[in-house]
């Protein structure tokens, strides 16, 4: 079968964030921008050349940046603070907890390039750790956007939710997933296939290639079920409880390590209300090596023919 998205055009999902916060700073003059000098790769030019008081570059001092962050906050401001993913949520992981989550404070946590996009620069780059990391703190819900309409959906809820959250974006093109219509809502999958004969849940940049692996097991005569499930925490507790009931396997597939994110999320909810057999495609533990973005997805098992046999293999511990 065809891939269906083959020859559609790829988006950058940072220019759907940048776009969106450009927009809602016009209206809104409590919005602005915290970076660690990443104005180019946070794709934050523009937003610095429309409200140049309202973009504040910390330099490379990441934890500095998020307590910078949470004092607008305090102030009556809404800030968007944004870094390359590894560096947000590892260096300043800390701050994270002590002056966004248990402080309560209104901040935008944006990782920007996470998963493996930082492919090339090898380990010290890759954020294969972020969910884990964030999911496990109060008050931060985590989300993942598949395609740049949830992104822009995202951004816009971001806005007017009061309340910290991390928001992990990727630099990886991907094609439209979800229609122009799409609003984000908190703890909610989005079903985009019905099937079933098993369930593959996704987010990110894996969302499409689940999709595709679906019709790859559809032309074998095996009804998949896709969730998009953009909210790691809070997760959609009935999605996952429902899908485990009708369809009776669940597999998982995430830009992250498969200790503490979406699979583990997922698994979570199957243990305690619906246990049904489950596999969790991700990087199995280790550190991920050095290579392109989407070699390393292929690398570890998440091509769309891989998630595909990954899924048949799941039929068959159902039996």
């Amino acid at each position: 079968m065809s891939n269906p998205y083959e020859g559609a055009k790829l988006h950058d999902c940072r220019d759907a964030f940048t776009s969106v916060l450009e927009a809602l700073g016009s209206d809104n003059t409590d919005i602005v921008a915290v970076c660690n000098d990443s104005v180019g790769s946070s794709k934050l030019a523009g937003f610095r050349d429309k409200f140049p008081e309202r973009l504040i570059n910390v330099g490379i001092a990441e934890q500095n940046m998020v307590g910078v962050g949470a004092g607008l906050a305090n102030g009556g401001k809404i800030p968007f603070v944004c870094a390359a993913s590894p560096f947000l949520t590892g260096r300043a992981l800390e701050q994270i907890k002590a002056d966004v989550a248990y402080s309560e404070a209104n901040v935008k946590l944006v990782g920007i390039s996470s998963g493996m996009a930082y492919g090339e620069l090898g380990p010290t780059h890759h954020s294969i750790e972020d969910f884990a990391w964030i999911r496990a703190l109060p008050n931060v819900p985590v989300i993942a956007p598949a395609d740049r309409v949830e992104t822009a959906a995202v951004i816009k809820w971001a806005a007017a939710y009061r309340g910290g959250c991390f928001l992990r974006l990727s630099r990886v093109g991907v094609p439209d997933v979800l229609p122009e219509d799409h609003v984000f809502e908190l703890g909610k999958a989005n079903y985009l296939r019905e099937g079933g004969d098993l369930t593959i849940i996704a987010n990110g940049v894996l969302t499409h290639r689940s999709m595709i692996a679906a019709d790859l097991l559809g032309a074998s005569g095996i009804d998949a079920r896709v969730l998009n499930m953009a909210s790691v925490r809070p997760i959609d507790e009935a999605a996952v409880v429902r899908a485990a009931n009708e369809t009776g396997a669940i597999l998982t597939c995430e830009e992250h390590t498969t200790f503490g994110g979406l699979g583990s999320a997922v698994a979570e909810v199957v243990v305690d209300q619906a246990p049904v057999p489950m596999t969790r495609l991700g990087v199995p533990g280790i550190f991920a090596h050095t290579a392109s973005a989407n070699d390393l997805l292929n690398d570890f098992g998440m091509s769309p023919a891989a998630i595909a046999d990954s899924a048949q293999a799941l039929l068959e511990r159902k039996g």
